[in-house]
């Protein structure tokens, strides 16, 4: 599944955002998209399969990635747009490759854990403990969301670093009292470990990581009809897979790309809430709160600047354009 990461070394190249006038020389040219393995992400598959991009008149070239190469990608100028965690949006943005989202697909919703092993029934029991996260990334903003709720903080618990990929052997091993992963690591710990609990999860406090199309502002600015076209097979697409009546063939068209049976892959897109029309107008909506993709990403920037993942605060607002879903 989706490394949603707010690394320090993307490996992204300052200033290579592509000019309008390029971008307009590529006008006639399909709209070139990067996405990777994430429910929100995948259920894009059903639109390819049942080819609504075609019947909706845009031009469309889906490629697919691992999660950070897919932002190198994006960052060298090799794509017209690319699918993100809003926290990442800011990285990429911090390193020169500026994009604007204009489109929210879902927001975590249970895939993200806090995994304990035997004997750990909540957060407050991992207090003197050692808790194995990658830090820095995403599951340490969401680690400390999880304490602040339970009145606690870092102070209260031992960090290790941990690769995220590494997590289920690391608390197998009992080097740690838990991990924090998403899935499939998440959902591995639990398979591996006898006993052990998710005692937090993303559906704990729902809006902390948004996942979204983020695009080049020149493309936008010159393709901006073609990319109102894109958003409105995206609804087509959440619409079928929400009906009860297509939902089990959306899954397995998921599945498929993703290797795994129907089966196998239900879990994960349950605990992703894609969102409908109705509901990423009200996320886009400003706000303090996590229901508002500007207050998520208020909190994703000081997560950032916090732990150095870059040194300025981001202007948020630059990141974000809600009028082409307030218009349909």
């Amino acid at each position: 599944m989706k490394s949603k990461i707010f690394s320090k070394t993307f490996g992204l190249v300052a200033g290579l955002a592509m000019s309008a006038m390029t971008w307009q020389a590529n006008a006639a040219e399909p709209l070139k998209i990067g996405y990777s393995d994430w429910p929100g992400w995948v259920a894009w598959e059903v639109a390819i399969e049942k080819k609504w991009f075609a019947k909706e008149g845009v031009d469309v070239k889906f490629e697919w990635f691992d999660y950070v190469a897919s932002m190198d990608a994006y960052a060298a100028g090799k794509l017209d747009a690319v699918h993100m965690t809003n926290g990442d949006a800011l990285v990429t943005g911090s390193t020169g490759a500026p994009s604007v989202m204009i489109l929210l697909n879902d927001y975590s919703n249970g895939n993200d854990m806090v995994v304990g092993k035997a004997g750990v029934e909540s957060i407050k029991d991992l207090k003197g403990k050692k808790v194995g996260v990658e830090v820095g990334f995403v599951a340490h903003l969401m680690l400390l969301t999880a304490l602040d709720a339970n009145g606690m903080s870092e102070s209260d618990i031992t960090l290790v670093n941990v690769p995220t990929n590494e997590t289920p052997q690391v608390l197998a091993s009992g080097e740690v009292d838990a991990i924090v992963a998403w899935q499939p690591s998440s959902g591995q710990a639990l398979s591996m470990v006898p006993g052990s609990k998710a005692v937090f999860t993303s559906a704990n406090n729902p809006g902390i990581i948004y996942d979204g199309l983020s695009v080049n502002p020149a493309s936008l600015s010159s393709r901006k009809a073609d990319w109102e076209k894109v958003l409105k097979v995206w609804y087509k697409t959440v619409d079928y897979i929400n009906d009860p009546k297509t939902h089990d063939e959306a899954v397995a068209i998921m599945a498929s790309r993703a290797g795994l049976s129907a089966e196998e892959y239900a879990p994960f897109l349950k605990g992703t809430k894609l969102l409908t029309l109705k509901e990423a107008k009200a996320a886009f909506k400003k706000g303090d709160g996590l229901d508002s993709i500007y207050g998520s990403t208020k909190v994703s920037d000081d997560f950032n600047v916090a732990n150095k993942v870059y040194d300025a605060p981001q202007d948020i607002d630059t990141y974000f354009d809600a009028s082409l879903t307030n218009g349909l």
